[in-house]
């Protein structure tokens, strides 16, 4: 989180009047060169015209990402290049925010497409006055069997549990958003993203502009295509870094945390003892697994009514890796934080 007072000082001088209806779409994007035209493109084509299309390009990026961007910026005067030297994706938005002329500020992950009427519908319930951010349905597209195995897991409640935003389909209040976007004014007030972190830190923002008073709303009226993970591995390590990432948020803000968050990291422990006990008493073992891998295998057999004969077998280890990587990620960050204090104080 960067200070509110730097962030007035660093951004372009633009007063409320002057932004009018222009709105800021900020892209944080680092080596996605085979992303970021198809997300630029459905950008492009929004039906409200009036935008500012920011794009931070990670200097950690290996691959022709900001040449991209760059050809598509000499098309497109809407477009500006970025480049974020430091690294990291809270630094990268932080860049966006203090660049930003818009009234208002619309993220598009680089990962994903969105609709024509996607910013519209952002700004009309922005301007309804009556929420801090708003965000909708993130939904998972898969290019591989697995990908699409993946894809279908993230959708499922019992692979994601309550968060909203990759299953709803009633328009509510949430304590989360994927993507958000939210009135320029009130990111700059409340600092940005917090730069300290390097995973959630969507989440804990999200977590600020409600205890400032501000509500979020989730609307499935506003739908994201997001390439989701194609490979299990891949899978696996993006939910251990969102586990291992959640406990640097939780330590900021106990109260950010719900029951939900901590039950997966409860059942990896649970699962650490059943294995401890099927070292000596093998049947005990398998006893106490077998309610979750029946549950695994009921969720997978509903979760897979739609996909194809090859997709389907993919399911059950999607929904592990997710739960396997999100529990262990979060043990993982406890260890981190306690070796840290012991070597003189917390990160």
């Amino acid at each position: 989180m960067t200070d509110p007072d730097t962030v007035a000082e660093t951004v372009t001088e633009t007063t409320l009047d002057e932004a009018g209806d222009l709105v800021t779409v900020f892209v944080p994007a680092r080596d996605e060169s085979g992303f970021i035209g198809a997300c630029l493109g459905s950008v492009r084509a929004q039906d409200h015209r009036n935008m500012q299309i920011v794009v931070v390009v990670d200097g950690g990026s290996r691959d022709n990402t900001a040449e991209q961007v760059a050809a598509m910026a000499a098309e497109d005067p809407r477009i500006e290049l970025l480049r974020n030297d430091r690294g990291g994706i809270p630094v990268s938005l932080n860049m966006a925010v203090a660049a930003a002329r818009g009234r208002w500020l619309v993220r598009v992950d680089a990962h994903s497409t969105v609709p024509a009427d996607y910013v519209s519908t952002a700004v009309a319930l922005l301007r309804e006055g009556e929420w801090g951010g708003v965000g909708g349905r993130k939904d998972g597209r898969g290019v591989t069997p697995v990908g699409r195995a993946i894809a279908a897991a993230l959708a499922s409640p019992f692979g994601v549990g309550g968060s909203v935003y990759h299953h709803g389909t009633e328009r509510q209040e949430v304590d989360h958003i994927p993507f958000g976007a939210y009135p320029t004014a009130l990111v700059r007030e409340l600092g940005g993203w917090d730069e300290n972190l390097v995973a959630n830190e969507d989440f804990e923002f999200d977590h600020r502009v409600r205890l400032a008073g501000h509500k979020l709303l989730f609307d499935p009226a506003m739908t994201i295509s997001w390439h989701s993970r194609q490979t299990i591995r891949d899978l696996f390590l993006q939910y251990r870094r969102y586990g291992r990432g959640k406990v640097a948020v939780a330590l900021l803000h106990p109260r950010s945390m719900r029951p939900r968050h901590l039950m997966v990291p409860a059942f990896v422990a649970y699962l650490a003892g059943a294995l401890l006990v099927a070292l000596r008493r093998p049947s005990a073992g398998a006893a106490l697994v077998a309610p979750y891998a029946v549950a695994v295998a009921a969720a997978s057999a509903r979760t897979a009514r739609d996909l194809a004969a090859g997709e389907r077998k993919y399911v059950a280890s999607a929904f592990l890796a997710m739960h396997l990587g999100w529990g262990i990620g979060f043990w993982q960050g406890v260890g981190d934080e306690a070796v840290a204090r012991l070597r003189g104080g917390a990160r």
